[in-house]
């Protein structure tokens, strides 16, 4: 798919990529220095999982929402359809997302 080159043009697929953000059931919170987060991200692409990835090092706005919803300012951050987990916990996220059962 070819970009559109003047904001303006851009606008509509800003749109509709914030529209599939907001209503992704999984969204991860990171940074592209956190290895946790390459780590969380390979595991649910293995496991077949979509997700939104939000990098809260270009993204002020996303990273005040992921430190009010989740207390925290370390990354990693995922969001299960509004349940949040801190970090990488495998646990937590198996159930969530039933992998392996």
């Amino acid at each position: 798919m070819e970009v559109p080159e003047t904001p303006e043009a851009q606008e509509p697929i800003v749109l509709l990529l914030n529209n599939h953000i907001k209503h992704n059931m999984v969204k991860i919170y990171s940074t592209p220095s956190c290895a946790y987060c390459k780590t969380l991200k390979d595991y649910l692409t293995k496991n077949n999982i979509e997700f939104a990835n939000i990098d809260v090092s270009k993204d002020e706005k996303e990273l005040d929402k992921m430190i009010k919803d989740s207390g925290q300012m370390g990354v990693p951050v995922v969001d299960i359809d509004g349940e949040i987990i801190t970090g990488f916990d495998k646990q937590k996220i198996d159930a969530l997302l039933k992998i392996g059962t």
